[in-house]
This record gives C-alpha cells, sequence and structure tokens, in this order.
C-alpha cells in the first residue's frame, strides 16, 4: 500500500530566523492532501526545525544527506532513516518542498508521484537546472508553486503550536558577539548541526 508522503528538499539558514512561506505552504498543502504520514528532509544539517514540526505533527520523517554524520544527527531529532542525497526512495510522494533549486531539481520532480506538488521558496544552488524536467511535470500532471513570507496569523499559529509541543531549536553553538566571525564561518563550511546563538 502506498501511504501518502511529502518529500522536503534542502533547507536555508534563514530558515532559523523567520519560517517564511513554508509553513503556511505546508498547511494549506495539507488541508487537500491526505494526512502525511512519511515526510522526506533533503540535506538535514539546516532542516532540524523541521524534523521537531514534523516528528510533533505525528509525522514519519526520512532525510536524505551527503553527509552520514548529518544523516545520523537527523535520525536522533526524529527522523526515522535517513538516505544518501539523491537515493530513489521507497515511495513516490505527494509533495516537494524545494529551496535549493537546480542541484536537486530533478530528484524532487522524479520523487512526485502523478499530480504532485512542488512549492518552490528558494534556489541556493541556482535557478537554471541542467534539465527542467518539462516532459515529466506534464505528462505526470504536477503543480510547480512559487512561495515567499507568510502573514502574521500564521506565524503566531506556528508559535503556538511549538509552545504546546515543547519544541526547543537544536543548538550547535553559543558564542560572544565578538566572535561572530568562527560563527559565520562555521555556517559557510557546513560544520554546524544546529543553530548558531550570538550573544552581547
Amino acid at each position: 500500500m502506498s501511504l501518502p508522503s511529502l518529500f522536503v528538499s534542502h533547507g536555508a539558514p534563514t530558515f532559523a530566523l523567520a519560517p517564511g512561506k513554508l509553513g503556511p505552504q505546508l498547511a494549506a498543502l495539507g488541508r487537500t492532501l491526505p494526512t502525511p504520514r512519511a515526510v522526506l528532509v533533503m540535506s538535514p544539517h539546516w532542516m532540524s526545525r523541521r524534523l521537531q514540526l514534523g516528528s510533533a505533527a505525528g509525522l514519519r520523517m526520512w532525510v536524505t544527506s551527503r553527509d552520514a554524520a548529518k544523516g545520523e544527527a537527523a535520525v536522533a531529532l526524529g527522523a526515522l532513516h535517513a538516505f544518501d542525497s539523491g537515493a530513489r526512495l521507497p515511495e513516490r510522494v505527494d509533495a516537494v518542498m524545494e529551496t535549493v533549486g537546480a542541484a536537486t531539481w530533478s530528484h524532487s520532480v522524479n520523487s512526485l508521484r502523478p499530480g504532485g506538488r512542488i512549492v518552490i521558496s528558494g534556489a541556493t544552488s541556482g535557478d537554471a537546472p541542467a534539465k527542467a524536467e518539462l516532459t515529466k511535470i506534464f505528462f505526470k500532471q504536477l503543480q510547480v508553486i512559487g512561495s515567499t513570507m507568510g502573514t502574521r496569523d500564521e506565524l503566531e499559529r506556528l508559535t503556538k503550536f511549538v509552545v504546546a509541543q515543547s519544541i526547543q531549536p537544536k543548538i550547535d553553538r553559543v558564542l560572544p558577539l565578538a566572535e561572530a566571525r568562527e560563527g559565520f564561518a562555521a555556517m559557510a563550511a557546513g560544520q554546524v548541526d544546529g543553530k548558531v546563538v550570538f550573544t552581547t
């Protein structure tokens, strides 16, 4: 039996500062789909918040990553399984939340079931994939949706959910503001497992 599932692609560091439109898009999508029982998160080093939120909502979470240690860290946060980046998934999914762009576009399109949706809220690896996958998009009747930012009401609902579920952000390190350069360098090098907090 094929379970309803949701594929969440790679995130961006700005998600640590603002939820953007991604949370509202997930909520809107959820109202039109059967309740997802599986969520796939790409590159979990940016995705600790999504793993925590998805687990708290009762979703079965999967992740993909190029880094085995980051995949293991995602499993420790609540993911059921970690797959290698680009790996064939156990089943096709209902939706992809795409923020990477060129580097993951083909995998995102190929991961969708017929009639599935891709919500694009970023293109951190570029906005011109080698293959647009247009034939697959129209033959499989996929929907491609662009998305930016959210409303104050949506942020308030997300905040209440986080409080009700006692979700705490994963903190990689706390640094004084004078050592901010070190924190930004670690983020740029992908050497963080959680959020970097600067204090005064």
